[in-house]
């Protein structure tokens, strides 16, 4: 994984949002410092308003960045994410990052990355399959829901998918899907999972890496209220190498975090 050097608090300027499902959009603001330092698997922290309602800035992983401008894939899930999502193009609002580690880069010891993720755990997959496909590495993604409508794939390419209720694809859990498909795609080469969506999911990711020794990294979700270690919201119980477990912030140490290392 790899710690993010440079963070600034910048103001952005929201230049486009679009529906990408009935509860969710992208939303491209320009700022050029968080963009320019970006690297995937980072967040960053929003306030969403210029009013203090809601106090706290949200956390959101960074979708793409490109161009001076970054995007994030935002799920309306409460009160300041629906503002997030309903403010207009134009408007200005304060921006904290980039925040975090984020994924390994791409390195010799695979050909195809595997990049498994459950609801709004796609949101930092095409920045991913980006950095694979400029370091020359084939990508496949593996995309569960609870049913088709909830299933988010966008700008991201040889999808398949997992339904728990079999409207699309697998009917099953992502983690089902990955078993059904692994063999195909390592008999083509090395492979690495990269995974992110609810903590349930990717426990069980984690859980089948071990069983089938299959390197994998996770990008967990936890509330991040401050994004840089004051506020404590983040604290998540990780394995010791050493043994027993330890607690992280994953703001700090996190998001992403070797699979192992799950409890």
């Amino acid at each position: 994984m790899h710690e993010t050097c440079t963070i600034a608090d910048s103001r952005a300027t929201i230049t486009a949002s679009r529906r990408i499902s009935p509860d969710t959009s992208v939303i491209t603001l320009a700022c050029p410092e968080i963009a320019g330092a970006a690297r995937p698997g980072n967040f960053v922290n929003v306030r969403v308003s210029s009013s203090t309602q809601p106090l706290l800035r949200r956390p959101f992983s960074i979708h793409n960045a490109e161009n001076g401008q970054i995007e994030l894939m935002v799920k309306e899930i409460g009160c300041g994410t629906e503002l997030f999502c309903r403010t207009e193009p134009g408007t200005e609002l304060m921006v904290l990052g980039p925040l975090g580690n984020s994924f390994s880069e791409p390195s010799g010891t695979f050909s195809t990355a595997v990049l498994v993720s459950g609801g709004i755990g796609t949101a930092p997959m095409r920045f991913l399959e980006k950095a694979m496909t400029a370091a020359g590495k084939k990508s496949i993604n593996l995309i569960g829901g609870r049913s088709q409508k909830e299933l988010l794939s966008d700008n991201l390419s040889n999808c398949r998918f997992s339904t728990d209720d079999g409207s699309c694809g697998v009917k099953g859990t992502v983690v089902d899907l990955l078993d059904a498909e692994i063999s195909a795609i390592a008999a083509e080469g090395r492979v690495k999972i990269f995974g992110c969506g609810p903590t349930p999911m990717l426990k069980a990711l984690a859980s089948y890496c071990r069983q089938h020794s299959l390197a994998c990294e996770v990008s967990l979700e936890s509330v991040m209220g401050c994004g840089f270690g004051i506020c404590y919201g983040c604290s998540v119980e990780i394995a010791n190498p050493e043994g027993g477990t330890r607690t992280i912030l994953l703001c700090r140490e996190g998001p992403v975090i070797d699979g192992a290392l799950m409890v």
